[in-house]
Formats: C-alpha cells, structure tokens, sequence
C-alpha cells in the first residue's frame, strides 16, 4: 500500500490540533472525538506514522479536518506605500520609504542599473551562499540540536566552522544519531561534487520561471499554474504538497492554502522568498508584495509573514548600502508587529545581542519555541534571525550559526547564506572552501536549469530587476490554474 508523505489524514489531523491552537482555537471537542476512536494523540515528527490506520480512523480524520477547515488566522496585509494601498490591504499604518529607494530610472544603491555588473556579482554570490548554506545543513536536517552538537563535536568541527564529515566518528554515534539518509550521499565533505536537487533550490529557479513569464505583475493563479506545468509533485513538502493535491482536486487559490493544510504556517512560503528580494534592491515593499502573492499559494498567517519579513531583508541587502542589521529591521517593518512571527524575530535578535556564545542563543531559543515542530516558520525565522544578528555580516559565521541552532538546518543555511552573499557583495569575497565543492553546477528537475551554473544563474536574475509598471498584456485577468500541456 503506497502511503504518500504529508498527506495522510490521520496524520494532518494530529497536527491540524496544533496548528489550531497556535491560532488560539479550542479544538478541546475535536480532539476528544478523535482520541475517544483510538486516534494517535501526538503528531508525526517525520512526513508520515509508521503504520496505516484503521480505514474508519481515516474516515474519521477527514471529517475532522473538514470540521476544522475554517476559519485560520487572516493574512493582515499592510499599507507598504504612502498613500497607496495594496489591494484587499488592512491593517498598520504606512510605512515609512527605505532609503536609498530605486528612484524611476531604476538606479539602486549603487546608483547603477539595478541589471548592472555590480549588482550581478551580488546576486552571483547570494546563489552561491544560498547554495552553500544549504549544502551544509543537509546532512544533518531532521536531527535535534544534540545530536548535530555530538557529531560535529566527535570531528573537531565545533563551533562548526565546515562541512560535516562522517570521517571519524564513532560508529555507535551515527547509529544514534544517523545522517539523513537522502542527503548523506551528497553533502558530507568527502562526497559533494556539485549541488544535489533540494527544493531549497528549486523555489528559486521556479520563481525565475515565474518572472520570465509573467513578470512582476504575476498573480497567485500564476503561480499555480507554473508549478502544475513545471514543478513534479514528488518535489513538495509539507504545506506546498497540501496545495498542490488541493489543485489537482480543483480547488482554487487562496483556499489551496487552507484546506486540509496544517502545514499553513512553515517554512516553505520563507524559502521561496529569495527572487523576490534580489529582484528588487532597496524596495522592500517592492519584494514583500510580491513574496505576499507567491505565498498565498500555500501559505496562511506567519507562514505568509515569514516569506514576506525574508523577502524585504534580502531586498535591502540587496542594495550594497546596508549591513545585517538594517537588512533584519526592513524585513520586520514590514510584517504585523504584534504576529507571533516578528514577536519571535525581535527575540531572536535580542538574544544574539545578549550572548556571545551562539549555543547559549541556541539554547534559549528551544527552550522558548521547542515544542514547535522543526520546520514551523515561528522558530526558524527567530533562530535565521539570531544567527544574522550574531555573525554580524560574516558569511561563514553567518551559515554556521544558522545550521548549528538545528530545526530545519538546510532552509535556514540557504537563507542566511543568500544574505551574507549579499553582504559579501562578490563571489570572490566567499571563502573557497564553501564554493569550490559546488563547482558551479546545481542538479534540479525544474525546467531546463539542470546543471546551470551559478554565474548564468545571476545574471539571469540581474534581467528580471528593472521595475516594471504594467503587467504583461495576457494577465489583464486572474485566469484559473490550467493542466499542464501534455507532450
């Protein structure tokens, strides 16, 4: 019997009970019903429980899920232009403009074409540490932070200053604590030979998709149709495999991201975010609104506002004109300063600030957020957050400290890599042991990009910077998301 990862729905309902109560609902009734049938109490930390239940618990669980459909924690989109209201916006005031703006012939930071060699090299570089921090937290995704601690520790390699290694450790170790056991293969130091497929990555290369096709002016439906045409279903996790079952089902967006989704609230909007910032430097609205649309796909609440708090910091990296800690107060100015997400961010960086040793940081931070599952958007954003603030800039520091706080090791190392890429401000600036392993080649099933190199990929982005202020003529409507064409 094939029992599809993240969907099943005796195991959506254990974390629908969770996911719930974060939103402050009483799911107290729900949950007798299901633990009075013999229902699990407590949610899978993996994709899936290790046995199938009974066909009438199952039954049972979808009926649940339907009861609990609605309502999920509105999206409180902002005023991110004076004067000018995003559609269907409430909520804050206006935001005060970041300085320097893009002024309307498209000069940034710099005072360059936001498409010119510098701000390529910069791009070129956040590929390039996203790639990296990724890499580096592959081997050890899934595991608790003591067991990421005793690995790297049994090698020397504490602080972590390199790639993992199985070399050296003791056997009775691994068999503890394995390595992933998709990723091992690929990422430990003596095994990496380009950039494996990661949908760290993929995201991406689909959002450069999305704009080659349809511009800055895409909408949700746009998205959605992208992924049907370009994105394997086998290649989505959590919150976006959810969605995408709900579009084969016909069901439209934004409701692709609320029905039957526990996972509404990860991480995976905030990875998909990093496009959106690079193409628009020093316009964090800019970037917010477009990682807004892209996120409403699959995404509701702090899983929206992640995306949105990743985007407008990496626009304003993106600049040249401002360090970490400018770029993080962008990407808060423009989520709800009451939102569990920016709550949880302001903590993260208060703790860096107090503590010089990062695994005291680390530490507090799952003691405040562990019972969070380990790829919640609440915890990852405060420990990105933290691991920024910390470093200070450094892009070694700034990928280690991401991967060595634990949670989901590989999205936080992609996205504190593509901002101290940024930072950096050249490729030249990454130290060679990160990038020569990646030898400039990355492996994906999306589109044609399998094998690209990092440099075609940067300046593939650096085209798709220029503002645009019309969107393109076919997406005068928000047409319905269309079977992909067969061959």
């Amino acid at each position: 019997m094939t029992r599809l990862t993240w969907l099943q729905p005796e195991d959506l309902i254990t974390h629908e009970f969770r996911q719930a109560e974060e939103e402050g609902r009483d799911v107290t009734p729900v949950r007798a019903r299901w633990l009075a049938a013999g229902g699990s109490p407590t949610p899978p930390r993996s994709g899936t429980s290790p046995r199938p239940a009974a066909p009438q618990l199952t039954a049972l669980a979808e009926q649940l899920l339907t009861e609990l459909d609605e309502p999920t924690e509105p999206v409180r989109r902002l005023r991110t232009r004076p004067f000018r209201p995003m559609a269907g916006v409430r909520g804050l005031q206006p935001l005060p403009a970041a300085e320097p703006l893009i002024d309307a012939a498209g000069r940034g930071g710099t005072g360059e074409s936001p498409a010119g060699p510098t701000h390529r090299t910069r791009l070129h570089a956040a590929w390039l540490g996203r790639a990296t921090g990724c890499l580096l937290g592959k081997p050890v995704e899934k595991l608790p932070l003591k067991a990421i601690r005793a690995l790297a520790k049994s090698t020397g390699n504490w602080p972590l200053n390199t790639w993992f290694t199985a070399r050296g450790v003791p056997p009775e170790l691994t068999t503890t604590y394995p390595w992933n056991r998709r990723s091992a293969p690929t990422s430990l130091a003596e095994n990496i030979n380009g950039m494996p497929e990661d949908d760290d990555l993929n995201y991406p290369l689909l959002n450069l998709l999305l704009l080659q096709r349809h511009g800055k002016a895409f909408t949700t439906q746009d998205v959605a149709t992208l992924w049907l045409e370009e994105l394997p279903a086998a290649r989505t996790f959590t919150a976006e495999r959810v969605a995408y079952r709900n579009l084969l089902n016909g069901i439209d967006p934004p409701r692709t991201a609320r029905h039957h989704n526990p996972f509404r609230e990860w991480i995976g909007a905030l990875i998909r975010a990093d496009v959106h910032g690079w193409t628009n430097p020093d316009d964090p609205t800019a970037a917010a609104e477009q990682a807004y649309r892209d996120a409403c796909l699959t995404h509701t609440g702090n899983g929206v506002y992640g995306a949105m708090f990743a985007a407008a910091t990496i626009a304003r990296a993106a600049s040249g004109t401002a360090d970490v800690h400018q770029s993080l107060a962008a990407g808060l100015a423009v989520v709800p300063a009451d939102s569990r997400l920016a709550k949880a961010v302001r903590h993260g960086i208060q703790l860096a600030h107090g503590h010089g040793d990062f695994d005291d940081v680390a530490d507090r931070l799952h003691e405040a957020y562990g019972t969070h599952h380990w790829v919640h958007v609440v915890p990852n954003a405060a420990l990105l957050a933290a691991a920024l603030t910390h470093a200070d800039g450094d892009f070694t520091a700034s990928i280690t400290r991401a991967v060595s706080g634990g949670w989901d090791t590989d999205s936080n190392g992609a996205t504190a890599g593509s901002i101290a890429g940024l930072l950096a401000g050249h490729p030249d600036a990454l130290p060679a042991r990160w990038t020569a392993p990646l030898k400039n080649r990355l492996a994906t099933s999306v589109g044609a990009f399998h094998g690209t190199g990092f440099d075609t990929l940067a300046t593939l982005t650096a085209r798709l910077t220029a503002p645009q202020t019309a969107a393109p003529a076919s997406q005068t409507t928000d047409p319905t998301p269309q079977e992909a064409p067969r061959p």
